[in-house]
């Protein structure tokens, strides 16, 4: 495979789509082994939208985010960050890539313990040899409620703070596109409600993409759209979600589950 210079990469998503896939599936083992993880999946993100990922479990919502942020690869089909194939890139410009243009959140936070919340914040910056933009992080650090917070080690913030921290250092490169895996999972309610207003100021305010897999229909209400995946397949989506409609259709997979 020819791998493209990394001048060509494509610096902003073009036409309003900040990532597409594109029959992508992803299978494990072979024989009597083989799992289908993820089925020729077509699913297109658009710039400036929160959209949640849910399904039951062992649906491959996690396994579609892992391949669309380029953290894991896949078996087929086709994942584009805006205009840039991953399929195309070598390992160095894929790290570019994840580096420049993508923000992860994970749940279980990734802050590294010796460093204060600031240095962890511009970590990606730091690591990429840029200069962060103080004005951009200032915005952003603002955003998240972290001001009198960023002398702090991780050990000495809650698990909230702690994962305002991963959600500022995922905001402060500007990326493309921000995945979040079950951002909240280790949060209380109240921290997890903070967490998620902050990512949907995120979009609003500041234009943000946002990602998110999740299990839990009041974390999906935050979002503007909701992708349902089953046996590794997109089956239906949501605009404008409440927790109310959302378990109500998590409720039908459940249902459907037990009389298959």
């Amino acid at each position: 495979m020819t791998a493209v210079p990394l001048d060509t990469l494509a610096p902003h998503p073009a036409g309003g789509i900040a990532a597409t896939v594109t029959d992508l599936s992803k299978v494990y083992g072979s024989g009597d082994t083989r799992v289908v993880a993820l089925d020729r999946v077509s699913l297109s993100f658009r710039e400036g939208e929160f959209t949640a990922i849910m399904g039951p479990s062992g649906c491959g919502k996690s396994t579609l985010m892992h391949c669309a942020a380029g953290l894991d690869s896949f078996s087929s089909g086709s994942v584009r960050i805006g205009t840039t194939e991953l399929a195309a890139l070598n390992d160095r410009q894929l790290t570019a890539l994840r580096r420049e243009r993508i923000g992860f959140i994970f749940q279980s936070f990734n802050l590294l313990p010796t460093m204060t919340a600031l240095e962890n914040i511009t970590l990606p910056m730091t690591i990429a040899g840029r200069r962060p933009d103080a004005q951009w992080v200032d915005r952003v650090v603002s955003m998240v409620g972290l001001a009198d917070r960023l002398g702090h080690r991780p050990g000495e913030l809650s698990g909230g703070q702690q994962q305002r921290v991963a959600v500022a250092r995922a905001l402060v490169s500007r990326p493309a596109i921000v995945f979040g895996d079950e951002p909240t999972g280790n949060l209380d309610s109240r921290a997890g409600a903070e967490v998620l207003g902050f990512l949907r100021d995120s979009v609003r305010e500041l234009g943000q993409t946002v990602v998110m897999v999740t299990h839990d229909p009041v974390a999906a209400g935050y979002a503007g759209r909701v992708v349902f995946l089953s046996d590794g397949r997109p089956v239906d989506e949501m605009t404008r979600p409440t927790p109310d409609r959302v378990l109500d259709r998590m409720k039908a997979f459940d249902t459907r589950s037990r009389t298959s």
